[in-house]
């Protein structure tokens, strides 16, 4: 990265090549983030994140996937403080939505009104543009979407996506294996299969956290750990990796 030259002082300045260097900072931000991934099948919606537990800490609790409603779920990737404040910022604003309309709010119109939160934190001095992105994932009317926000206050909807970490090569791995008429069992393999992509755990799965919200139910749920290894030895089967 070119050397800002003072243009890095407060979010609202533009650098003379059109540049808002610290959206770019928290950018960068976000790529140092453990992997988090979200995909879409044909009967729901999976998000897996990479987790690096430390010795003592207690088993089963994921720091990275959150629940906004009972219909949408959250993983993060980058600065997971911002994460939080973003999520809390999501679940009133789903709850106001349900007082409000008498109905569940769009797994969309949640994910443009964080990015739009999102966006208000680069037109201000004084704040600092949120490190994290999210990948906002859930069944709605609609049906199964995933979504992502990043630090600029952008939104896309994805297929299949990965945040953090080494994401431009899980990405390509996505692009390539990605079909889809997957099941949510197929879809839980591959996020397995792209997390283990570096290969710096043999044969295990506790570094990966998983939940998913079925079509059926609507209601987003832990995977367990059982399962996870179900999805693993499914991910070896069908995504082998190349020697």
């Amino acid at each position: 990265m070119m050397p800002a030259r003072g243009y890095d002082m407060t979010p609202t300045m533009y650098s003379p090549d059109g540049r808002i260097y610290q959206v770019e900072y928290a950018i960068e931000t976000v790529k140092r983030g453990t992997l988090a991934i979200g995909i879409k099948a044909k009967d729901g919606v999976i998000m897996a994140v990479e987790e690096i537990p430390r010795k003592l800490q207690v088993a089963g609790v994921t720091q990275k996937i959150f629940q906004v409603d009972d219909h949408i779920g959250v993983a993060a990737a980058g600065y997971i403080p911002d994460a939080r404040t973003q999520v809390d910022d999501a679940r009133s604003f789903s709850q106001s939505h349900k007082l409000i309309y008498d109905m569940q709010v769009d797994v969309e119109t949640v994910a443009k009104h964080l990015a739009d939160k999102c966006h208000q934190y680069t037109q201000y001095s004084g704040v600092r543009p949120f490190g994290v992105s999210l990948i906002i994932a859930g069944v709605d009317q609609r049906g199964n979407l995933v979504y992502v926000t990043d630090p600029s206050g952008t939104f896309v909807s994805y297929a299949a996506v990965a945040i953090g970490s080494g994401a431009e090569d899980v990405n390509v791995f996505l692009e390539k294996n990605y079909k889809d008429e997957m099941s949510i069992d197929d879809a839980a393999a591959l996020a397995i299969a792209a997390i283990d992509l570096k290969g710096e755990y043999k044969d295990e799965t506790k570094h990966i956290k998983m939940a998913k919200v079925t079509k059926e139910k609507k209601i987003l749920e832990k995977i367990s750990d059982a399962d996870i290894d179900k999805y693993s030895k499914m991910a070896k089967q069908k995504f082998p990796k190349q020697s």
